[in-house]
């Protein structure tokens, strides 16, 4: 019975392409229009038609990781590219859409992050050994987005462009009090206090990224202008000219909206202006998927910009600036997804094949949905005032140095 109704779905979901499925049984089944190279899925465990049908997202990436499931030629990238495109362009089948309401009911309580269960969420992902992310980021570990201004940029040249790109918006000055939000190694708050003449304080729940943002501020030699506190963003006092935070806000969770644009307003001075970048959703409110949220980013959500914006305005800031960025965070996948690859041999000394495969899943798994099925970047730049920033985006395009190598020459 689980066989036919999961071909049915199927049928339903994969209308582009070329996808042969062998099933538990021996059986098999092809779908689609035969266009492209063709994709062909073994299912190997007999309660997978199940699971499939019930959580696909979950049951498709647990298989694959415990090889459960297995493509020819692992051609893990091909098949996923082909599912998001599909899927993205079919939606659910009708016999699904009860078990979808189900999931967006719940929420809510999944994403509930108090300061205790937001500490073991960053945990989980940010406090993995040091040495992975030296094997897939770029050499100041921007673990975010990166900004291509052309194609031929280098992953690092993207990462650069990136911070300074949100410097701009910030129209930070010398001596500015600055306060990044989920800081992560430090690259940002770095970049802001050298290159910038900003005093910043950068705060992060991960206790790998704190003592390394820190050590990197001592061995600059800068210890004095930009510190790395543990601690939740809701702990922090005082007031500051400018308030950051680059991919922090996936991590917030919808039930906490409110309260995350309630500090910022009440951190930032009257004049100042903060700029939040965050990942977001081309549609309506939705759900994460439960595999990601599973295994990767537990307590993670990434916002669509109805429910951001309620959020903002009900806390009396005006964004005076919003910016989508599309593929870019596509191609900063490919960066990570390749230099992943090519080190995985050293991933697999660390971990073992089993976290080399999942790990693989959810990189891949990020760059296609980016790639097809309406994920971006949001970069919401936000004030109390109208006239906080110019009136137009002429600043940003401007050739300009940083302040502090302007007041230095």
């Amino acid at each position: 019975m689980w066989i036919k109704v999961l071909d049915r779905m199927l049928t339903h979901l994969f209308r582009d392409g070329d996808l042969k499925v062998t099933f538990p049984d021996g059986s098999s089944s092809r779908y689609g229009n035969g266009a492209g190279l063709p994709v062909a899925l073994t299912l190997h465990d007999e309660a997978l038609p199940r699971k499939i049908i019930i959580s696909p997202d979950l049951a498709v990436g647990e298989a694959y990781v415990d090889e459960r499931l297995t493509i020819e030629n692992d051609d893990l990238y091909g098949f996923l590219s082909l599912a998001t495109s599909n899927i993205a362009a079919q939606g659910q089948p009708w016999f699904r859409k009860p078990l979808v309401i189900g999931r967006h009911l719940l929420r809510s309580l999944q994403q509930f992050n108090p300061v205790k269960r937001a500490q073991a969420n960053v945990a989980h992902h940010y406090d993995l050994s040091s040495e992975l992310y030296d094997l897939f980021l770029d050499t100041d570990r921007q673990y975010s987005c990166a900004y291509f201004r052309t194609p031929e940029m280098t992953l690092e040249e993207a990462q650069t462009a990136k911070k300074h790109h949100i410097a701009g918006k910030l129209l930070i000055e010398p001596g500015m009090r600055v306060l990044d939000i989920g800081c992560g190694w430090g690259g940002m708050g770095l970049t802001l206090a050298q290159d910038y003449g900003a005093q910043v304080t950068g705060v992060t729940l991960s206790k790998e990224q704190h003592a390394m943002a820190n050590a990197r501020a001592k061995e600059a030699g800068i210890a004095d202008q930009v510190r790395f506190k543990l601690l939740d963003y809701r702990k922090v006092e005082g007031q500051f000219d400018r308030v950051v935070s680059v991919g922090m806000f996936e991590h917030v969770g919808v039930p906490h909206y409110e309260e995350y644009f309630r500090t910022v307003r009440n951190l930032l001075v009257p004049d100042g202006v903060a700029l939040i970048h965050t990942i977001g959703r081309a549609g309506p409110p939705a759900t994460t998927s439960p595999w990601i949220a599973k295994y990767i980013f537990p307590g993670g959500y990434v916002p669509a910009l109805s429910e951001t914006s309620r959020a903002i305005e009900n806390q009396n800031l005006m964004s005076t600036d919003v910016e989508v960025w599309r593929l870019h965070y596509a191609e900063t996948l490919r960066h990570w997804r390749e230099r992943f690859l090519a080190n995985i041999e050293k991933v697999r000394t660390l971990y073992d094949d089993r976290f080399c495969r999942m790990w693989l899943y959810y990189l891949i798994a990020c760059e296609v949905t980016f790639r097809n099925a309406g994920q971006l970047v949001f970069q919401l730049q936000l004030a109390h005032y109208d006239n906080s920033v110019p009136q137009t985006r002429d600043y940003l395009y401007k050739a300009h140095k940083p302040a502090a190598r302007k007041a230095a020459e």
